[in-house]
């Protein structure tokens, strides 16, 4: 809605409000009148009555103010910034850039009149490359993906209320620069944002932050969608089959991750008769597609990590060497401290946990980062360190953002403190 919204009347904030606006007012209503019998034509009609409303209101102030001081009212701006960012962040979100083989950058040729998948659009949209990557990313997760603050929050490893603020400044940028809400031919400058937020509406389904309910469907079914979608946009580009190739590896194991309880299972320990093989079948095609080629990017990278431990018959097939290989190779690319720690563990499990501990060690992750802890906690349980083990767990527990995750450690506590002791 947002996104048909922000089309019609070219602008994303009164988009956004009006939606806002009309579902409070169905939560209002609904309960003592009754659910209409088309709820989201109700919704759409009443959002838009919401956003001309606003529109009419902002008209009639300017108006009002210009009669009386037209000193206050600024000079409308003639187009959108022609800079690639907006000074603030580091633009480190996870990402690529679109290139060659040789390194050298190409160009990503859309027909927007193509584009009909008004999320999709929408997504783009807020990828303006006058916005911070960080900004674009924090921006679209909140409209498109539908993402609360909070989330978006551990999705970057940050405090709310930076994210808050992001969000904000970005939405304020837009209005202010008079961005247009338009696409250009070259979508080049917007692949990396794009994929970054698919990706991490897609976390946030894998294991939801949100709730009680360890993973969300939707949100991992609507992030295919889109990633599907872009594919047939942009054939030719393989980072974004590599996105959709790491998705559908993850998203079959979805039966096996949760007990009856809905607490997490290990790996190792889950039933893989569950996992569906269609969809194995579906990501390992889409990523040799990708792989032919010959511009490796980071997802690609992930998609084969994926690989490894969906076409793993059980546990003791897994190939951890080829993993942290992998895993070296992607921390190469990226820096990135999480990638880091996946990697550490990966070598713990292929030349024994002492090696992994060492590799932990050297690094220095967020603050309040709870994988940190519960990796060196696994770690040193395999090492037959309990009592360590024990300590890294609560180090853990203090800090994970989430009930099931919680549950989680509290099971693996429970059961190296009473003497189980296997990861």
């Amino acid at each position: 809605m947002v996104a048909v919204l922000a089309r019609r009347f070219d602008d994303l904030d009164v988009a956004d409000e009006a939606v806002q606006e009309a579902l409070i007012e169905a939560l209002r209503s609904w309960p003592t009148g009754g659910i209409p019998v088309n709820p989201t034509g109700w919704l759409r009609t009443v959002a838009t009555r919401k956003a001309i409303d606003r529109i009419r209101r902002a008209g009639a102030a300017r108006r009002r103010t210009l009669a009386v001081a037209p000193d206050l009212v600024p000079e409308p701006v003639p187009g959108p910034a022609a800079t690639s960012g907006d000074g603030s962040g580091d633009g480190s979100a996870v990402g690529s850039a679109v290139g060659s083989e040789d390194g050298s950058e190409q160009e990503l040729m859309i027909d927007e009149s193509a584009i009909r998948d008004q999320q999709l659009r929408l997504i783009l949209l807020c990828c303006h490359p006058a916005l911070n990557a960080d900004a674009q990313v924090a921006l679209t997760l909140r409209l498109v993906g539908g993402l609360t603050t909070a989330e978006i929050a551990a999705g970057f490893l940050q405090p709310e209320a930076t994210i808050a603020q992001r969000i904000v400044r970005a939405k304020r940028k837009i209005r202010d620069a008079r961005i247009p809400l338009s696409l250009p031919a070259d979508l080049t400058e917007r692949l990396g944002a794009v994929l970054t937020v698919l990706y991490l509406v897609f976390n946030e389904g894998y294991l939801s932050r949100g709730g009680s309910s360890g993973a969300r469907s939707t949100l991992m079914d609507e992030a295919i969608r889109l990633s599907g979608v872009l594919v047939s946009l942009a054939p030719d580009e393989p980072e974004i089959r590599g996105l959709l190739a790491l998705e559908l590896f993850h998203r079959a194991r979805t039966a096996g991750r949760f007990d009856a309880a809905g607490d997490l299972v290990l790996l190792e320990e889950q039933d893989r008769s569950t996992w569906d093989l269609a969809m194995i079948t579906r990501a390992n095609r889409t990523l040799a597609t990708a792989l032919t080629q010959r511009r490796p990017g980071v997802f690609q990278i992930q998609a084969l990590i994926g690989a490894q431990h969906a076409n793993a018959r059980t546990a003791t097939d897994t190939d951890w060497p080829a993993i942290a290989r992998l895993y070296g190779q992607l921390a190469a690319m990226t820096g990135s401290p999480v990638v880091a720690l996946n990697h550490a563990v990966a070598v713990g499990m292929a030349d024994g946990p002492d090696a992994g501990l060492r590799m932990l060690a050297r690094i220095d992750g967020p603050a309040g980062y709870h994988l940190l802890p519960a990796a060196r906690a696994e770690l040193l349980v395999r090492a037959g360190r309990s009592a360590e083990a024990i300590a890294e767990f609560d180090v853990a527990l203090r800090a994970a953002p989430g009930e099931v995750e919680r549950r989680h450690l509290e099971r693996r506590r429970a059961s190296v403190a009473g003497g189980a002791g296997t990861a």
